[in-house]
């Protein structure tokens, strides 16, 4: 039997690595266009700043390596032109020397991968504007930046690879700018914690543009300045387009391989496509929502891989399948730790999910133990009490908690069930009561024990609607006067059952402190004495300064 592979990175080899494990004798080829196979997609902008010194550190392996440790022929510079599946051929250029031949296979497994986004700007095919996908592509950038040393750079774009980008840029000596045309920064996350990364990010020198778009790129020979939809220009010595990824599938489309609703391949748990023998695998292929059943595309490396070995065990006949998966991203940018899961708010809503969050702020380990504060943002279903989803964001634990959270999320945890985890304590890991375990109380008593919450968006909407509320500020005086919340009356927790007959109970009333303890807390004592409908502020006032800036000691709604 013959397997043949096309792509030879993260899925493409993970499938013909598995696949020769489970048979020593079946030929498997890998064909590539590129010149490297097998390299760390994601550790390309290291490479471009100064963490990662050698190429070689990234392209660990090679076509001769896949020879000896699995005999698989590597083919690289050799394209995929067009599949033939009923005659089970392939027509392959070679591209060092434009000859085209025919490659006949019984099975197939198309791993060709994503591509960038190319957006049709004036201006984008000079030599210092880049798109960052494979090693080649690190190269140029890489030389550009070390042999022009440009002085400042816009990047196009606020995803992954935009804001890693930004960082290795920055620790060049580079002065940098990212545009973003969505309404925040690292649109997959919610506002409410993309405000966090926008913060660090011009905390560490970089500007960050929003809700504004490039129109055009100009300068001659080479790009000099950026402008923008609103009319601004931005100096530029290099820009970078990261305006996120598409599946490359025009390969397989013109085979007849049916594409899914997202764009990707379609396949099944078992990575076969509409074609008999014929399997897809990795960025190029749908996966689906663990949470919705529905399909979903996450372009992600940890993917890939997983997708690549079900697909070569099942081209030689194994029964792995393929499970599903959460969408969990994580990234770095300088000392910050961004990590998502699951659903977000604003997806759980466009489900159908009546959708309870909480903030939780907490420090991933004692502070007398070098803790250092991290946000959890959790997502549940009212209905079912299902937590949805989760982002989580940190200079520490930011990994360990969402590793956590989504091990709960894919076995089907409630929030109840996050409190009784039996995590791992001692002061240089974590605290007693772990953040997420935090996360848990929080919601099961927002889903369960009428100790309901309110964001800081929709405070913020009550406020400006001139809606009644009536808002209590349960932190001491001190804490009041350096900043809070519009209109909010400063009653410290202590006092509280003392101004009792100054409240009215029927009216809305919203309690906050610094974080939500102490606003839980006082809560409960309005409850437990009548009062009608008292929500929590989630996060506290740290959350709601962190979204509006309140200005004026902190009274944002004058």
């Amino acid at each position: 039997m013959k397997i043949v592979i096309i792509g030879g990175v993260a899925a493409g080899t993970s499938a013909a690595a598995k696949a020769r494990r489970n048979n020593e004798e079946v030929q498997i080829s890998i064909f590539d266009a590129d010149q490297d196979v097998s390299y760390s997609g994601c550790g390309l902008p290291y490479y471009i700043g100064t963490d990662i010194e050698e190429r070689e550190q990234l392209v660990p392996r090679n076509a001769q390596f896949f020879k000896q440790k699995y005999n698989v022929d590597v083919f690289t510079g050799h394209r995929v032109l067009a599949i033939e599946h009923q005659a089970k051929t392939l027509t392959v250029e070679n591209l060092a020397t434009g000859q085209w031949f025919s490659e006949s296979y019984d099975k197939l497994i198309i791993a060709t991968g994503a591509q960038a986004v190319r957006p049709p700007l004036a201006g984008s095919d000079k030599a210092n504007v880049f798109h960052l996908r494979n090693v080649v592509s690190a190269d140029r950038i890489r030389r550009q930046v070390l042999e022009t040393r440009p002085q400042t750079a816009v990047v196009v774009g606020s995803g992954f690879i935009g804001l890693e980008m930004a960082e290795n840029l920055t620790a060049r000596g580079i002065r940098v700018s990212v545009v973003e045309v969505a309404e925040h920064v690292m649109p997959a996350l919610d506002a409410d914690m993309a405000v966090y990364v926008a913060d660090y990010l011009t905390q560490q020198g970089v500007e960050v543009i929003v809700r504004d778009a490039v129109t055009r790129l100009e300068g001659a020979p080479l790009v000099n300045r950026v402008v923008l939809a609103s009319g601004r220009e931005l100096p530029a010595d290099l820009v970078i387009l990261a305006a996120g990824v598409r599946p490359d599938v025009e390969l397989a489309r013109r085979a007849g391989v049916e594409l899914g609703p997202t764009g990707a391949i379609k396949v099944n748990t078992r990575m076969q496509t509409n074609i008999a023998d014929v399997y897809a695998c990795g960025d190029c292929a749908e996966s689906y929502s663990l949470i919705t059943g529905k399909p979903f595309y996450r372009p992600l490396g940890s993917t890939a891989n997983k997708m690549g070995r079900i697909a070569g065990d099942q081209a030689t006949g194994g029964d792995l399948t393929f499970r599903g998966g959460l969408g969990t991203g994580i990234f770095k940018v300088f000392d910050l730790a961004v990590g998502q899961t699951g659903l977000s708010e604003k997806e759980a809503k466009r489900e159908g999910y009546e959708a309870v969050v909480c903030h939780i702020i907490k420090p991933d380990k004692p502070e007398y133990y070098h803790g250092q504060e991290l946000v959890i943002k959790a997502v549940a279903d009212r209905a079912s009490g299902r937590v949805l989803g989760a982002q989580v964001i940190g200079k520490a634990g930011v990994d360990k908690r969402l590793d956590v959270l989504v091990t709960a999320i894919t076995f089907g945890a409630k929030a109840e069930d996050l409190f009784h985890l039996d995590l791992a304590y001692a002061p240089p890991f974590a605290t007693t009561k772990d953040p997420v375990m935090y996360a848990g109380m929080v919601l099961t008593n927002a889903l369960e024990r009428q100790r309901e919450l309110i964001t800081a968006a929709e405070l913020k909407a009550k406020l400006d609607k001139g809606e009644a509320v009536q808002v209590i500020d349960a932190r001491v005086a001190k804490q009041y006067a350096a900043g809070h919340v519009a209109g909010a009356r400063n009653l410290p927790q202590e006092h509280i059952r003392e101004e009792l007959t100054t409240l009215d109970p029927a009216t809305l009333t919203v309690t906050y402190c610094n974080k939500g303890v102490t606003g839980n807390a006082t809560q409960n004592i309005l409850i437990n004495h009548g009062f009608r409908q008292v929500l929590n502020l989630s996060g506290g006032y740290k959350q709601y300064a962190r979204q509006f800036k309140p200005k004026d000691g902190g009274d944002d709604h004058a």
